[in-house]
């Protein structure tokens, strides 16, 4: 089953991945699980630049869902252009979106997915309103 990226969502921030070595599997492709991973590490690095890093203590966001759609494999040598896009906001959570391109293979698309980032008091694990701030960052204007 695909799950489908909505057209409504915004563009909030890129970076670029090195494909390694050690991230193919037995079948020459990067495995499956390696996507996620470069999801996350864009997600960590776009919250921890925005001044909302993730955090084990006090509060912070935690992942409700997580997905991928594998569109096309990726390969060594290369990098992955990965883009984060804010979907819809709520009190206490948001979706981001993400899609994985090569930095060489144009505007193909060679994976997207997303996660529900849900902002939570940790040491209690319940979900509570996002800062007035980070509603902001996330939808300015």
């Amino acid at each position: 089953m695909k799950l489908e990226i909505p057209e409504q969502k915004t563009l909030m921030y890129s970076m670029v991945v090195p494909i390694r070595w050690g991230d193919m599997d037995a079948m020459g492709h990067v495995n499956n699980t390696l996507y996620l991973r470069y999801m996350e590490t864009a997600r960590i690095q776009m919250m921890g630049e925005s001044g909302f890093p993730i955090r084990p203590k006090g509060v912070g966001f935690v992942i409700a869902n997580v997905f991928c759609n594998f569109i096309r494999q990726l390969e060594y040598p290369g990098d992955v252009l990965v883009k984060c896009y804010v979907g819809a906001i709520g009190r206490s959570s948001f979706d981001l979106y993400h899609e994985l391109l090569r930095t060489d293979g144009g505007h193909t698309v060679y994976a997207n997915g997303g996660a529900t980032m849900v902002w939570i008091d940790i040491a209690n694990q319940k979900s509570q309103p996002m800062p007035d701030a980070l509603r902001q960052w996330l939808a300015p204007g």
